[in-house]
């Protein structure tokens, strides 16, 4: 069975350390990433010193060309793959709905959505029974935003991860048959770059207070849950989410 699992939006924050984690776990990785490509090889690096194999490409995964493409360098570099991290994500500055553009609301729910079904689809393709593959393994990064649903900040956010939940439900009942388990994890407040891009990088700070657990979260916890869903011992395990929220 092949080992190869694509995380996209990998050159950062919480894909990377999933990356870096797989690898360690035996799997070999295919790093995507959009814009870093020094940080994308940062990624590759650690990966081969685990032993494994890495790729680094670049694609834009909202855009269908650039997943196929995408999906077929991996099919000539290592063979079929086996999983697939959707956790490739965008979000923008801290708004209200009434202050949202439609570009703005368009481009979080492409990047943020578009690209877990475009990805899925490829990756169904290549893992399915009925198309020669020997099953495999989806794991989608959600939010806590889902259920949250980020008032006064990103709301825009909080429905494309609403959306992904939906897909994750959805999709592994279609698939079950098929040999590939659907999951997704659902991170709460994290510390990564991203909250920079929201407008407020000490985000997590401010908030960790309302947590049971009186702090925020980091990458590699968010990395072991991806872990534990990608491996054999979550086989019975399908149509599932884990919280890496700190109790709330």
């Amino acid at each position: 069975m092949s080992n190869l699992v694509l995380v996209t939006g990998s050159s950062r924050g919480i894909g990377a350390a999933s990356a870096i984690r797989l690898a360690s776990e035996g799997y070999n990785v295919c790093i995507n990433y959009i814009h870093d490509a020094v940080a994308a090889q940062e990624v590759v690096k650690q990966i081969q010193l685990t032993g494994q194999k890495a790729l680094a490409v670049q694609a834009d995964v909202s855009e269908e060309k650039q997943v196929i493409m995408l999906f077929e360098r991996m099919d000539e570099y290592f063979g079929r793959v086996y999983g697939l991290v959707n956790n490739a994500g965008i979000l923008f500055k801290q708004m209200r709905v009434e202050e949202m553009s439609a570009e703005r609301i368009n481009a979080v729910l492409t990047t943020n959505v578009t690209s877990a079904f475009l990805c899925a689809r490829e990756a169904i393709k290549r893992m399915s029974l009925d198309r020669g593959g020997a099953g495999g393994v989806i794991v989608n990064v959600s939010s806590a935003a889902a259920r949250i649903g980020s008032a006064g900040e990103y709301v825009d956010y909080a429905a494309s991860k609403g959306a992904i939940d939906t897909m994750t439900i959805g999709l592994a009942n279609e698939v079950a048959e098929q040999g590939i388990r659907v999951n997704a994890v659902r991170p709460g407040f994290i510390y990564t770059d991203m909250h920079r891009a929201g407008g407020e990088p000490g985000r997590v700070d401010r908030l960790k207070g309302s947590l049971p657990m009186q702090r925020g979260g980091s990458v590699d916890e968010v990395a072991a849950a991806v872990s534990w869903l990608m491996s054999e011992e979550s086989s019975y395990t399908t149509g599932s989410f884990i919280e890496v929220s700190g109790g709330r």
